[in-house]
């Protein structure tokens, strides 16, 4: 018997569960693009974005996705042959790296595997034996959404400064603007990308780079930069199509607005990042207890080095002998959507032969307590049902975290 006929659920990592009131705030007929209401949202917008990225720089709106906004980041600090460090702790950062690479930039990658965040000590030896300095640039991913380590992006910068390196500091915060702390001024980020379809709340189409003086001073050194990418006329404009390289997209700023309404001006950012921390920890309890004695384990060990919009699930059984062929993360993923209308996310960036070894949870956005306990229900009746092995009391020690006093959390 199904028993899916509610309305499913989205658990993967982005696109997030987007607010009834986002989606009603879409359902309207085009507006006028030159005059009016339009203007005066979309110039309404730009305050709150730099206030959930903690800043007082810059921030251009691009109508694409995250990769839109590597490439817009790219192109306005780098040029063909400047040497970059990519720092890889999952599957985003190779992919940034390979993107860079396409683009003629110089890129080193240094890898810490799926596991782990990035090494410090291995970072400031290499920079220390930088003595030109050729390398222009480290990037960072803050959550990796495949992996779902999170970087201690405040090291990473107490690492250049004593060093003493004159690189720019770019930071992936596609999975983790929203959901959990970034001070982009506090912390030293000279570059940062976004986008709106993970803790923004916002169906996929818009991407964000912020930037602050010394970004705009290195963009000042590069030639070459095209029309589109070009961040300039779109924090500078003379004319409000400039904002967005042309045509604005109308439905996704009135989604927007909605959305940076929730965020920013009801819940608080500050509320939201001890929201996600609460419900990560409900995720991590009940994995923690699926864990004891089975086939089940997190996928990030360390507990202070894993997200709080996204967790990785591994299955220890890669293979499951009887079953076609698939692994146990695979059926749990298939009972989850077929029998109860659970969607959870893909194992992603792990070598072939692991590659159906992990599923993911996401966390992030518009979330409750019924709806992350509801999820955690559903894969803990489908380990049941499937007969895979895993400890018990999953939903109780989950429903005790969330229970734990609000001081814990720092909730304000």
């Amino acid at each position: 018997m199904l028993l899916n006929r509610g309305r499913n659920s989205v658990a993967i990592p982005g696109p997030s569960i987007i607010p009834d009131r986002v989606l009603a705030a879409m359902q309207r007929p085009s507006p006028n693009i030159y005059d009016g209401e339009l203007i005066d949202i979309a110039e309404s917008i730009f305050p709150d974005l730099k206030s959930v990225a903690r800043t007082d720089g810059n921030v251009a709106i691009y109508i694409a996705n995250g990769h839109g906004s590597w490439e817009a980041g790219i192109s306005n600090v780098l040029s063909p042959g400047d040497r970059v460090i990519a720092l890889n702790t999952g599957f985003f950062g190779s992919r940034w790296a390979f993107m860079a690479r396409t683009m003629g930039i110089d890129v080193e990658v240094l890898d810490f595997g799926m596991d782990e965040c990035f090494d410090p000590g291995v970072l400031r030896n290499r920079l220390g034996a930088d003595t030109s300095p050729y390398v222009k640039a480290v990037f960072a991913v803050q959550t990796d959404t495949a992996s779902s380590v999170r970087n201690d992006i405040p090291e990473l910068r107490a690492v250049l400064d004593d060093v003493g390196h004159e690189s720019l500091l770019m930071v992936d915060c596609i999975a983790s603007l929203g959901c959990e702390p970034h001070e982009m001024d506090a912390w030293g980020v000279d570059v940062m990308n976004a986008a709106c379809q993970k803790g923004l709340m916002t169906p996929a189409g818009m991407s964000f780079v912020y930037f602050n003086d010394r970004a705009k001073e290195a963009r000042a050194r590069v030639s070459g930069v095209s029309g589109y990418w070009d961040w300039v006329p779109r924090t500078e404009p003379e004319h409000f199509y400039q904002l967005f390289g042309g045509t604005a997209p109308t439905h996704h700023i009135f989604a927007l607005r909605e959305a940076l309404d929730i965020l920013v001006h009801e819940e608080g950012v500050a509320n939201a990042w001890a929201r996600h921390e609460r419900l990560a920890g409900a995720v991590w309890a009940a994995i923690d207890r699926w864990a004891d004695g089975s086939a089940i384990r997190p996928g990030v060990s360390d507990p202070s080095h894993r997200s709080h919009a996204v967790t990785t699930i591994r299955t220890t059984n890669d293979l499951s002998g009887g079953h076609d062929g698939d692994t146990d993360a695979d059926r749990i993923r298939q009972w989850c959507e077929s029998r109860s209308g659970v969607t959870l996310g893909i194992g992603l960036g792990f070598p072939d032969h692991l590659s159906g070894s992990a599923f993911r949870i996401g966390h992030m956005g518009h979330l409750n307590p019924p709806m992350i306990l509801g999820t955690l229900g559903c894969v803990d009746s489908a380990l049941t049902a499937l007969g895979i092995p895993h400890g018990d009391g999953a939903l109780e020690a989950a429903s005790r975290v969330i229970s734990e006093a609000d001081a814990t959390f720092g909730l304000e």
